[in-house]
């Protein structure tokens, strides 16, 4: 029989976390932890309220499927007990890891993968003024792609083009984190087609974004509080080119790799995002990662300090995770 523990963690993150809907100074998570003769598996999420999600609501929905996880509920069981989200990817990747570690079998092999190789992650420079913005940027200007956290609207034409100048070798990608409205974006596209940015990230509100499918997308533009499992490729035709597959909204590895397969089969490019977490959340969305169009992982390296082992960055290159760690 397994035995499932939960518990809270707080990581403090280095200086500021900053986006269009507030600041953050510290990654709260949430680990499970599942145990079966002699051997652990852990998984680690973010409940994240702009989903309605609350520490309180998360344990609640763990704790409700856990006498059936620990009486042998299976990841496929987890899809009919546990709706998408941070509980449920918790403990979806805490079964692929117990199930790894009791059979020393990786996890990639278990899911039928191959073997992970190194990624490149985008680095994020968050919500400032354009000279604070600029500022990071050139500190990281060796990197090959900087994500900006914008959503202000026209004054993140300013922001955008203060980073270009600072940065002028890297690909830039921005994530307006549902800030625009639907009378800028012709406006704001021009703008950052001609500062060659690569991708912008949910310029609308979900549920207040079907004006996408009539507006002269100049950037490809990629969904993400739009899209949370497989189940929501029907209502982004259209509307979006690129879809950000984050395990705390799948609910787990498991939907996670369905909606990389479904998103590729309907013409989607992908993009795998994060939460700002440790490496231990990280980990399964590497197997994700490979082969994705656009990676955004980079939830360590905000933080003071990653839990060990944690996952080695060379730069902007993310290796694979040791067992150690996870999978």
């Amino acid at each position: 029989m397994k035995r499932l523990t939960v518990e809270r963690q707080e990581w403090p993150i280095r200086g500021t976390f900053r986006i269009s809907r507030g600041t953050k100074t510290r990654a709260e998570v949430l680990v499970v932890s599942l145990t079966q003769d002699g051997a652990t598996g852990r998984g680690e999420c973010v409940p994240y309220r702009r989903y309605g999600e609350t520490f309180e609501k998360v344990e609640k929905q763990i704790d409700d499927a856990t006498a059936a996880i620990q009486d042998g509920a299976r990841r496929a069981d987890l899809l009919s007990m546990m709706t998408a989200g941070a509980a449920r990817n918790a403990v979806d990747c805490a079964m692929w890891d117990l199930e790894s570690r009791l059979s020393g079998t990786p996890v990639h092999e278990l899911a039928g993968l191959p073997a992970p190789g190194p990624v490149t992650t985008a680095f994020t420079v968050t919500l400032e003024t354009p000279e604070k913005m600029a500022e990071e940027a050139r500190r990281n200007a060796h990197r090959p792609l900087l994500k900006l956290k914008l959503g202000e609207g026209d004054a993140d034409i300013a922001r955008a083009r203060a980073v270009r100048e600072a940065a002028p070798d890297s690909m830039l990608v921005v994530d307006a984190n549902e800030g625009w409205k639907a009378e800028q974006l012709e406006s704001l596209f021009e703008a950052f087609a001609e500062l060659d940015v690569r991708m912008v990230e949910q310029p609308l509100p979900a549920g207040k974004d079907a004006v996408l499918a009539d507006v002269d997308r100049k950037v490809p533009v990629c969904a993400d509080e739009s899209c949370h499992d497989s189940a929501s490729l029907a209502d982004l035709k259209g509307r979006y080119d690129i879809v950000n597959i984050k395990l705390d909204k799948t609910g787990g590895l498991t939907e996670a790799l369905r909606l990389r397969e479904k998103a590729r089969a309907e013409g989607f490019q992908v993009m795998v995002g994060c939460m700002v977490a440790t490496s231990l959340a990280m980990a399964p969305a590497l197997l994700v990662a490979q082969g994705a169009d656009f990676v955004d992982v980079d939830g360590p390296l905000m933080l003071k300090q990653d839990r060990e082992p944690g996952l080695t960055f060379d730069g902007s290159i993310v290796r694979p995770a040791s067992r150690d760690l996870w999978g």
